[in-house]
């Protein structure tokens, strides 16, 4: 049953990436059918990342309460339905408003299984798992170019996702039992509506809290580095396209099926540190990561024909991004402690996402009225800071 458990998880993480990429993929034609300005793609993003920093927040509550298997399966048919949404969305207002139960949908599925995996699998199984969201995030692109390019339009390609995400959805639906049926650990959740109960000790655990977080030694810099990846992450991933349309004259729906490449980078990067992991502990994995996103962008200033530099240094960059996020995640129970996690986590998640509700927009306001050349330099800004963040909290805690 464990297994069967575990196979159902990574379904849900293809589910998770699934959706993460058709933005940035399909903007420059999506923002000429509404007839707004390119850097408006940074609304609908900070919307998604605005809410989904509200569900991760209250996770822990909700976690508690419903268990992480109804949270799993309510949270992706909400994304399907926004999605849905997006399909038939006649203009940009639109688009914000169903951003929201897109973005509520993200973020309690994303803190709920990231702590449950961090707790009860080892670090290669975290690496998989989140290869297999780099599944879903490369699967979207080549979808929403397959759709531009014969002719349906960009509703089609969220209308393709849309009806994945629903067969996803009956199949966590139907493996609520498996989730019922998990043994119990000392700080793991209860999935009938109770409080979750230390067993060893024979006491409540109560949710921490944002305050408590901030209080424990070496969680502002977990934080920071958070909010630094999403903000690598997610400013690379959304103007990708866009930069190559802009910067290198690539048409629109080649530099849409090119910028999946970052996301297969990513996911081609996580298959191979799950092996990694294997040899090389955690902060090891980080650090190659970090070294890797530095070559990547170094690439991308290169001059290069056929812009073989964008590419290669897209690739590379994925690549580099691959370990740090599972890597940061699985080590939160070592460094804080199995019975802290569920709720560091969740504080994780929200400033993930913070650095995805900030930083692409503000680069989107970049991009419009200085240059969109920035790109390369303005992800090297956060990688640095993010270095040096994990260094301090080496220190600090290893």
């Amino acid at each position: 049953m464990a297994s069967l458990l575990l196979a159902v998880i990574y379904i849900a993480f293809i589910s998770l990436g699934l959706p993460d990429a058709l933005l940035g993929a399909a903007w420059p034609t999506m923002s000429q059918d509404l007839s707004v300005p390119v850097s408006w793609a940074g609304g609908i993003s900070a919307t998604i990342s605005m809410f989904t920093i509200i569900s991760a927040l209250l996770s822990d509550r909700m976690t508690l309460r419903f268990g992480a298997g109804r949270v799993t399966a309510v949270s992706v048919a909400l994304t399907a339905m926004a999605l849905a949404g997006f399909s038939v969305a006649p203009n940009y207002w639109v688009l914000m408003l169903i951003a929201i139960p897109y973005g509520l949908g993200a973020g309690g599925v994303d803190a709920a299984l990231n702590n449950y995996v961090a707790v009860h699998y080892e670090s290669r199984h975290m690496s998989w798992l989140h290869c297999m969201w780099g599944v879903g995030a490369s699967i979207g692109p080549y979808i929403m170019g397959f759709a531009l390019s014969g002719g349906q339009g960009w509703p089609w390609g969220y209308r393709y996702i849309a009806i994945l995400q629903v067969v996803l959805t009956v199949m966590l639906v139907l493996s609520l039992p498996l989730w019922k049926s998990r043994r119990r650990t000392a700080v793991e959740i209860e999935a009938d509506g109770a409080s979750a109960v230390n067993h060893e000790e024979g006491t409540e655990r109560k949710p921490l809290g944002v305050a408590g977080v901030l209080a424990i030694r070496g969680a502002k810099e977990i934080l920071i580095m958070f909010f630094c990846y999403c903000a690598i992450e997610t400013t690379a991933g959304l103007w990708a396209s866009s930069y190559m349309v802009l910067h290198g004259g690539v048409d629109r729906i080649t530099a849409a099926s090119w910028a999946s490449l970052f996301y297969v980078g990513i996911t081609v990067g996580r298959a191979l540190s799950g092996f990694l992991t294997m040899k090389f502990a955690d902060p090891a994995m980080i650090r190659l990561g970090q070294t890797l996103v530095l070559a990547g962008i170094v690439v991308m200033l290169v001059p290069l024909p056929h812009h073989l530099g964008v590419v290669i240094g897209l690739v590379v960059v994925g690549l580099g991004c691959a370990p740090i996020y599972p890597c940061v995640i699985h080590s939160t129970p070592d460094y804080f402690g199995e019975e802290n996690s569920q709720a560091i986590v969740g504080v994780q998640m929200a400033c993930a996402y913070m650095g995805s509700l900030i930083m692409p927009p503000v680069f989107g306001v970049i991009a419009q009225y200085a240059t969109i050349a920035l790109y390369p330099w303005y992800l090297l800004l956060f990688l640095v800071l993010m270095t040096v963040m994990h260094e301090r909290l080496r220190k600090l805690r290893g």
